[in-house]
């Protein structure tokens, strides 16, 4: 008896099923060919009976008026098909991991296999970079791979950190799970009853989240060492001016742009390179001295611990 309807599943998300879907599911037998897999499985499990076919002329060959169910790119010719449900944004990283996931396996890539968090931490920050770049070079193209092998690193790690020993292990839904509290946490405007603020109000907020969560007595304790000595000071000085301590005495730029002021950097550079010595190196001593006054500075404004 010809197929009675075709029932299009995901590959990557075995029980997702439009009303269509379902509804043609009801009381009709079940075949599945060899796309819809893992959704033949979840099927059984919850006690329904499928068969197996391997194509679709196997499925119009069974008895009765069978529903088949079909992976992607699966057909059955002159059956009618039920409406599939488009897959939730997102479905894809599913793939990434699953990709990740046979790569550290046994059977897998033995480069992979290897590596560690602290081999892969350089990888991180070069692509950050590389990411960066593109962003700043406003092209998307290079936007959509970089940012894709920020998420790698991202992927690798947690599944390196999935086959840590006891009290270091985490896995990539850990990750996944903590980014979504936090995220929530932090939008009370937005998720819970603050009510509705605007940008300054948003940011002040957050603050005094963060303040709650980190309890945190430096304005330098979070703030990355590796970061380039402008992009540290720059953190350090904006922390400190919201918390009340003290900041370094600002210079008289004397530019009328931020376009003046970079080439007046770049010229406080070659100076410096026409002496031997290394600016950034330089900056980053002052910024290291300067997050040494300010942790004196805390430790001086903590409250004496009870006797």
């Amino acid at each position: 008896m010809p197929v009675a309807v075709v029932v299009p599943v995901s590959a990557r998300l075995p029980g997702l099923l439009g009303p269509a879907g379902w509804a043609a599911l009801a009381d009709r037998p079940l075949a599945a060919l060899p796309g819809a897999a893992a959704t033949a499985e979840a099927l059984r499990a919850a006690g329904r009976e499928v068969t197996d076919v391997p194509d679709a002329a196997a499925a119009d060959a069974l008895p009765g008026a069978v529903a088949v169910l079909a992976g992607p790119g699966e057909e059955v010719p002159g059956a009618p098909v039920a409406e599939a449900a488009p897959e939730p944004p997102g479905a894809r990283l599913l793939d990434v991991v699953a990709v990740m996931d046979r790569l550290r396996s046994p059977g897998g890539c033995p480069w992979d296999a290897e590596q560690t968090h602290a081999s892969l931490r350089g990888y991180l920050l070069e692509e950050a970079h590389e990411a960066y770049d593109a962003i700043v070079d406003d092209d998307p193209v290079a936007m959509r791979e970089e940012l894709g092998d920020v998420l790698l690193q991202v992927v690798f790690h947690a599944r390196v950190a999935a086959e840590a020993g006891e009290g270091r292990r985490f896995d990539v839904d850990d990750v996944a799970g903590d980014l979504v509290d936090k995220l929530v946490r932090r939008h009370p405007h937005v998720f819970g009853d603050a009510g509705p603020r605007d940008v300054a109000g948003v940011e002040a907020g957050w603050e005094e989240i963060k303040k709650a969560e980190k309890q945190r007595r430096s304005p330098t304790e979070g703030v990355s060492r590796s970061q380039p000595a402008t992009a540290w000071g720059s953190a350090l000085v904006r922390r400190a001016a919201r918390a009340g301590f003290p900041t370094p005495e600002p210079a008289d730029l004397g530019s009328t742009s931020p376009e003046e002021l970079g080439e007046r950097l770049l010229a406080v550079v070659a100076a410096a390179e026409q002496r031997g010595w290394d600016a950034e190196d330089a900056l980053r001593e002052a910024v290291r001295r300067y997050a040494g006054e300010l942790d004196a500075a805390a430790d001086a404004a903590a409250p004496a611990a009870p006797s």
